[in-house]
């Protein structure tokens, strides 16, 4: 009942909120969109002029709604959900996109760089502080990222470095949580300008010994002068977990034998990394029309970690197991590309790019015995011998062209084609080279276009393709998996109307997938394995109304549907053929609204909810999961100068299971549990 009154409460203060600011004469229309650059053609464009599902989420909407995690910001994007956490750890989150919930099935972009290079997103050292704008594309980019994107692609592009806003921050909240972070004009050389974004951040939960502290800094340094750009970054995270863990099933249930928010780690369990990356980049115009530009980065990422989890459900001494790994990681990217038109109504893209590799990792394994009830963690001695292994390097190649034609005004045609070499080994395994041509097609017609409004009809067609994950589990072998590859189909509508003050989308897509990784177990350890053959498939409806007097809505409903369509894995020795199964933890029925009003002086609210649909559990189909529904809300007031606020997240406090471990067989975390938070921002 609380909670109830709280949503109707806030509710209630964003309308009178709302009309308390209505005094003075009718508020403008809503201006037209400013174009983006989308990550899916390299080129700024608006969203509703691509041929495909993409959404944009503009920074101050971000700072609006109080967001600080990749969760709350997607909270209101159509067909994603964010599971908080994961096996990469409570700093860190696992989306899902089409229906399908893996770690690496989607590409993480940060100022126009693959983060995580060629081996998986690099989620917990993502910082949405002092961002411009997220987008977020649905489906593959097989042209301009090639064999790292499956499903979806998420860049953040940070505030450029000629920003010249100045803000303090500070907050705490439930769990011990509490941080601060400052941006600032960094001192300027010739004409270059610079900016600094610093924050540290310690993240309480309720789970038992369960937290993370993120020390994080982001330097960024430019110079534009007649139509060229150079600029220069420098990344450094520094991050330390207090892993939790995962809920085991029991049969179609989470085990009633192990307490909510029992943690089965060891005593002083940590996930810990060091990240420093730097890039740099330059766009220059050349051959009077076009415009090369190129990036590349260097990262390095230094892990290390010690944990473990329940193997038996039960009393019985050493239930449990654990391991101790180091692994070092280098990665390189580097791309470039020449954009040009020849004509009026034809425009060029042609570029090459690679992405480098090399990890290595060592550690130890060992059992414990951890009680099950969680009041206490067992004293467990670090191994010191690390007699185990795992390498992988990677070496991904590309060199694609794409094209666009307007015929007409209100008809573009789109096409791309992208050559990939991928070459890697594991461990002392010999070099595997997959040598694969992927792409794309695309159309968007104009049904109805009058001054800033339109009705437009697009559909794309995506082939792509992409080297096997790869996690750095000592369990895994020397051999190479099979490529995953994918052909997605898609076609929809976009609408803008009541002069760009409504948007609407909605779009239809299926996904034919061979050699998707799954998780497994091999001798207590978690392993890969290729899976077969699957299929995805489903509609996406989003809005977003730009109403009055500093007030915005959002709404979206997904309907996905995954199965196996070929598909055999082994359950207790026995092989079992999963065709028409369900896949794994992916909902059929997702749905999010929320409002926000965020005028630039005066009160400020948000409320959002997100619906998460039933979903099996596991991929026999035998558990059946529940739906729920989370609430997010908050307020606050702003003037000139400063900003104070208070928000809270999951007011329902479901405690659902969101993502499969890898760890351990048939185990699951949790949505985090009900926290509330304060802050006082400063700008000057």
């Amino acid at each position: 009942m609380i909670v109830r009154g709280s949503l109707f409460a806030t509710v209630f203060f964003l309308g009178g909120a709302a009309r308390v600011g209505a005094q003075g004469p009718p508020p403008k229309p809503p201006a037209p969109l400013p174009p983006v650059e989308v990550v899916a053609t390299r080129s700024p464009e608006a969203p509703h002029d691509v041929a495909a599902s993409i959404e944009v989420i503009s920074g101050d909407d971000l700072r609006a709604r109080g967001v600080t995690s990749l969760r709350q910001a997607l909270a209101l994007a159509a067909g994603v959900a964010v599971a908080p956490g994961g096996d990469a750890g409570p700093a860190s989150a696992v989306p899902e996109f089409w229906g399908l919930r893996e770690f690496d099935a989607f590409l993480l972009v940060v100022d126009g760089i693959p983060w995580g290079g060629a081996l998986n997103p690099a989620i917990a050292t993502l910082s949405l502080r002092d961002v411009e704008r997220v987008e977020i594309l649905r489906g593959p980019a097989p042209v301009t990222y090639g064999a790292t994107s499956f499903v979806g692609v998420i860049h953040v592009v940070h505030n450029a470095a000629a920003a010249t806003a100045r803000y303090a921050e500070a907050h705490g909240g439930s769990f011990g949580t509490g941080g601060g972070a400052v941006d600032i004009v960094a001192p300027a050389f010739a004409d270059w300008k610079s900016r600094l974004s610093a924050d540290i951040d310690h993240q309480g939960f309720k789970d038992d010994h369960t937290a993370f502290t993120r020390g994080h800094a982001l330097w960024r340094t430019g110079r534009e002068e007649n139509g060229r750009r150079t600029w220069l970054t420098a990344d450094l995270n520094v991050l330390r977990q207090d892993p939790a863990s995962p809920h085991p099933r029991e049969g179609p249930a989470l085990s009633a034998a192990v307490p909510l928010d029992a943690n089965h780690n060891p005593d002083g369990a940590y996930l810990n990394e060091n990240r420093f990356n730097v890039g740099a980049g330059y766009e220059r115009p050349v051959m009077n029309s076009a415009e090369w530009g190129t990036t590349a980065s260097y990262t390095y990422s230094g892990q290390r970690m010690f944990r473990g989890f329940l193997t038996d459900i039960s009393h019985s001494p050493n239930n449990s197991s654990g391991f101790k790994e180091d692994i070092d990681i280098n990665d390189f990217y580097a791309d470039s590309h020449i954009i040009w038109s020849s004509v009026s109504s034809l425009r060029f893209m042609t570029g090459a790019d690679a992405l480098l590799a090399g990890g290595e990792a060592t550690g130890a394994t060992f059992t414990y015995t951890a009680p099950l009830n969680g009041a206490t963690q067992a004293a467990v001695r670090e191994p010191t011998t690390l007699d185990k292994d795992a390498g992988n390097d990677r070496r991904f190649l590309g060199a694609y062209g794409s094209a666009e034609w307007r015929p007409t005004t209100r008809l573009n045609l789109s096409g791309g084609l992208r050559f990939n070499s991928t070459t890697e080994s594991r461990g002392e395994g010999a070099e595997v080279t997959h040598t694969r041509a992927s792409g794309g097609l695309g159309a968007i017609l104009g049904l109805w276009e009058q001054g800033i409004d339109h009705l437009r009809a697009f559909a794309n067609y995506r082939n792509t393709f992409k080297p096997a994950a790869f996690d750095f589990s000592l369990a895994e072998n020397e051999g190479v998996l099979d490529p995953e590859t994918s052909r997605s189909y898609e076609a929809g509508l976009k609408l803008r109307t009541m002069e760009g003050r409504v948007d609407l989308e909605a779009s239809a897509f299926r996904m034919d997938f061979e050699n998707l990784v799954t998780s497994t177990i091999v001798n207590n350890q978690p392993a890969l394995i290729n899976s077969g053959k699957t299929r995805f498939k489903g509609v996406e409806l989003a809005t977003e109304l730009r109403l009055p007097y500093s007030l915005s809505a959002r709404a979206s409903y997904s309907f996905h549907d995954g199965e196996f369509v070929d598909f055999v894995q082994a359950f207790d020795d026995v092989p079992i053929q999963l065709a028409g199964k369900r896949f794994e933890m992916s909902a059929r029925h997702l749905a999010s609204g929320g409002l926000t009003l965020a005028p630039d002086r005066g009160f400020i609210a948000h409320v959002a909810f997100n619906y998460t649909g039933d979903r099996y559990l596991n991929k026999r189909n035998t558990a059946l999961a529940a739906p729920f529904t989370t609430i997010d809300a908050g307020i606050g007031y702003r003037t000139a100068r400063w900003e104070v606020r208070i928000d809270g997240r999951n007011l329902t406090d479901e405690r659902d299971a969101v993502s499969e471990s890898e760890f351990g067989d048939a185990q699951y975390y949790r949505m985090t549990a009900r926290s509330i938070q304060a802050g006082i921002a400063v700008r000057y």
